[in-house]
């Protein structure tokens, strides 16, 4: 589809031949079936993408529900249960079906993620058989809708510190769940509002006028469809998107539960009242339990990066149907997609589409393995969690950036409703906050490096990681960087040695590599380095923190890109020959140089760049995109977003077959 232009690839280049299925296949990997699945139900369903626009927010909330009560019929929301239960014992498979199900409507995603990710997930991985047996047939099918009542209006990101309090009585045996101040109710609850009868309900646990920490307790907040006694619920009203989702604010005026409401898989509470735990330190305690729910994390991350995919398809194929203005007198009108500049604005955000997308693989593979027990020892959960965390903030802002570059790139077209980007924007912009805001999660990041991902790691909030770091002979850890090493193998794979400036190379996997390891090694040591220094000043813990986040950011970004543009490499390699090898090929070269050239400040200021060698990384970008503009609509067809859910009939048209 590509016109005679001064843009296009060099002579003597041989354009790769793309077999979409085939290339399709590549991308859903051992997860095709049910993938497939959901994309029959996104395409039997996809009229609730107008409902949304139609419909008042009391309807749409309900048409919401019966969608995904009947997506749960088909089995898709239930693949991480137990088989016993109901489900299909798949953990990788349940998440494979969330990431999918974001090509169609977000507020349908985050109901499904609200009731059987949170509601559910927390059930099965914080409660025991009691619980399992009490709550997860009719939980699996959504007969029984729940909520996941975590966040308060006072406390966000800083869970310990909740205000919601479960006081122990001993005599009538049951918790007696209190809501102190406004600070402590739960706020932006999802199924609150209108659908949720449970709520797992998070609290700091009190027995016999001692605190344990916070726990997780099934409190009924419905009976018959009104507040169960004791609980007060609010609406949150509309939101900025995802209005068929019924977030709500919860308050608890001495609300009385059993003593087996308590999700007792790493705590209980004796009839007598004696607290029991086989983990002693409270605060290890308190992050083996949150490590459990890391999966909401993977599945979010895996969400926001098909959302870019549907933005990007969108644009692609109304940037191959919409001409604007001749290349030359009396020529028909260019293709937006021929222009450079267009081309730079898209097809560079679908390289790192795909790189993320075969770093949520990586990611999703870590979480099936500890879930089912193949790798399941403390060093692979807290790799895990790393590694969910920067995904996850990476994958999210990724959306972000996409939804609004699409947008703007599909002109005003892009602005009505039934072209989608309304929805995208206002339904994915929260994907930033939930389930962690994104510099939160960084800083989690940082703290596994810095700590090496020792023992300490559950353990430390941020002034015990300063404390920690401070206490590292600051030579081990640039020792551990092995900066000097990482110069020395760049410098080895260009040609003439030092001469920074010669152009061969670039697209050496090995170089890409080593520039990006290099920055993550060279940003640990001096972090460490500022840390100590700050301390050996006599400065504050947390004042030193404060002033070394930016640096802290920065660090984390950077080892998040590093296992991204690893993972895309590693998936290169493993292909056999062929078109589609040679199409990711091209798509790679294009994610690691535009990350280099997007950072190139960094890298001329220590010394990894010159002026020369930018200028030649800039070209070469500009050349991948050229090569893979020929190959722009099989690459988003690749995706296989079904066509009934692109919607956008006045960008996309017909362009492409439907898969769905």
């Amino acid at each position: 589809m590509a016109t005679e232009n001064a843009s296009a690839p060099a002579t003597g280049y041989v354009q790769p031949d793309i077999d979409v299925p085939a290339l399709t296949e590549v991308l859903d990997g051992g997860y095709a079936g049910i993938r497939d699945l959901v994309r029959t139900n996104l395409a039997t369903y996809s009229a609730i993408l107008e409902e949304a626009d139609e419909l008042d927010i009391d309807a749409f909330r309900e048409r919401v529900r019966e969608v995904v009560v009947a997506m749960a019929a088909t089995g898709q929301t239930g693949m991480g249960f137990p088989p016993e239960y109901g489900g299909g014992g798949d953990i990788g498979a349940s998440i494979a079906a969330f990431e999918t199900l974001a090509f169609g409507d977000l507020s349908v995603l985050v109901k499904t993620g609200v009731q059987f990710g949170l509601f559910g997930g927390a059930i099965l991985h914080l409660g025991t058989e009691r619980h399992h047996k009490a709550y997860l047939p009719d939980l699996i099918t959504g007969k029984l809708m729940g909520c996941f009542a975590m966040t308060e209006t006072g406390h966000g990101s800083n869970v310990q510190a909740l205000g919601t309090v479960a006081r122990y009585d001993a005599t009538s045996r049951e918790f007696v769940i209190t809501t102190p101040d406004e600070s402590a109710r739960k706020d932006y609850i999802g199924n609150a509002a209108r659908h949720g009868e449970l709520a797992v309900v998070f609290a700091q646990l009190e027995v016999a006028g001692r605190s344990h920490g916070v726990h997780a307790f099934v409190v009924p907040v419905r009976v018959d469809g009104t507040p169960a006694p004791g609980v007060r619920i609010e609406d949150d009203g509309r939101k900025m998107g995802l209005n068929g989702v019924d977030n709500g604010r919860i308050r608890f005026d001495g609300v009385r539960v059993p003593r087996e409401a308590l999700l007792n898989r790493f705590a209980d509470v004796t009839p007598e009242g004696r607290y029991e735990s086989a983990i002693d330190d409270p605060n290890r305690r308190f992050f083996t339990m949150l490590g459990t729910l890391v999966q909401g994390r993977v599945s979010v991350a895996g969400a926001g990066i098909n959302v870019a995919k549907v933005a990007l398809a969108i644009a692609t194929k109304y940037a191959v149907r919409r001409r604007q203005f001749e290349a030359a007198p009396d020529a028909e009108e260019q293709l937006l997609l021929d222009y450079g500049l267009h081309q730079r604005r898209l097809l560079p955000l679908i390289a790192r589409t795909y790189a993320l997308h075969t770093a949520q693989d990586v990611v999703r593979t870590q979480l099936h393995e500890v879930f089912s027990g193949t790798d399941d020892d403390a060093r692979a959960r807290r790799r895990l969690e790393s590694r969910a965390a920067g995904i996850k903030a990476l994958g999210t802002w990724h959306a972000t950036r996409v939804v609004q570059e699409c947008r703007e790139a599909c002109g005003g077209a892009g602005y009505l409703a039934v072209n989608r980007f309304a929805a995208l924007k206002g339904d994915s912009d929260v994907f930033t906050t939930f389930e962690g805001d994104n510099h939160v999660l960084l800083q989690l990041v940082a703290k596994g490096l810095l700590t090496d991902h020792a023992s300490e790691f559950e353990d430390l909030d941020q002034l015990g990681m300063v404390r920690y770091v401070t206490n590292l002979a600051v030579e081990t850890v640039i020792e551990r960087t092995s900066a000097h090493k990482l110069l020395e193998r760049v410098r080895d794979l260009l040609p003439g040695g030092d001469e920074w400036d010669r152009e061969a190379g670039l697209l050496d996997s090995e170089y890409q590599l080593a520039m990006v390891r290099f920055r993550e090694e060279h940003m640990l040591a001096g972090l460490a380095r500022r840390i100590k220094r700050g301390i050996d000043r006599k400065q504050a813990a947390g004042a030193v923190f404060s002033q070394v986040q930016d640096h802290v950011i920065a660090l984390a970004r950077a080892h998040v890109e590093r296992l991204v543009t690893e993972a895309f490499v590693d998936k290169v390699r493993t292909l056999p020959e062929g078109g589609e090898k040679a199409a990711l090929a091209l798509l790679c070269d294009l994610f690691a140089l535009s990350t280099i050239e997007a950072d190139r400040a960094w890298f001329m200021e220590h010394g990894r760049l010159t002026v020369q060698r930018s200028k030649a990384i800039s070209r070469e970008v500009n050349d991948l995109c050229r090569k893979v503009r020929p190959l722009a609509v099989d690459l988003v067809d690749a995706w296989g977003i079904p066509s009934a859910v692109l919607r956008a009939p006045d960008l996309v048209g017909r362009a492409g077959p439907d898969r769905p």
